[in-house]
């Protein structure tokens, strides 16, 4: 109540004094305005039109590597050593050592040394590991050395093994010869480890 208006929606009363817009008899209380249905929910931690996944992880925070096999993921020196390892693998079913008896020859595979199996699983691993270096743009697992420290010392391995098959021939028989099977996978193993020993040479060296 005054003596004079106060503002928009005053009104003067029979007694000759100003009442305030909710005083009048008439008067009705605005309605309430709706929430807008883009505006966030009081109790959703979320926007509308942002659904979250499984454990409020959104769907896109995911993402898996498939395999994908692509050889430019891999080094000149990777390549080189997938190749060479490979041809050591089929130099192991070849003949590595011949002896001629008169009648005829007979040779022996480079398996013939026990321990040339190592060689053979070692061939494996490493033309797998580098199958899955080119199949996954992040290698799966976690490697307690660098990919080409794990290959140079495989195929160092390969090649010291290969060495010793080749010079310690079948003993107890004269007139014993290297087949051809010897010298490839000789020449394989050197092949194989050659560049993947020279960065690490060189470094050394400077």
């Amino acid at each position: 109540m005054s003596q004079v208006s106060q503002g928009p929606g005053w009104w003067q009363a029979s007694d000759g004094k100003w009442y305030a817009p909710e005083q009048h008899p008439d008067y009705r209380p605005p309605s309430p305005t709706p929430p807008s249905p883009t505006s966030p929910s009081p109790t959703s931690p979320f926007p509308t039109g942002s659904p979250a996944g499984p454990m409020g992880v959104g769907p896109s925070s995911v993402t898996s590597s498939p395999f994908s096999l692509d050889v430019q993921r891999l080094s000149r020196a990777e390549r080189i050593t997938a190749v060479a390892t490979l041809v050591l693998f089929i130099s192991l079913f070849l003949p590595w050592f011949t002896y001629n008896t008169g009648l005829g020859s007979v040779s022996v595979d480079g398996l013939w040394h026990g321990w040339m199996y190592l060689v053979l699983i070692l061939c494996l691993a490493i033309m797998a590991f580098v199958v899955a270096r080119a199949g996954f743009g992040e290698f799966p697992l976690a490697l307690p050395l660098p990919s080409d420290q794990i290959l140079l010392i495989a195929t160092g391995i390969n090649a010291v093994l290969s060495l010793l098959g080749f010079l310690l021939k079948p003993g107890g028989i004269s007139g014993i010869g290297w087949g051809f099977g010897a010298f490839l996978g000789l020449a394989a193993a050197i092949v194989a480890v050659v560049p993947l020993a020279m960065p690490a040479l060189n470094s050394r060296s400077q």
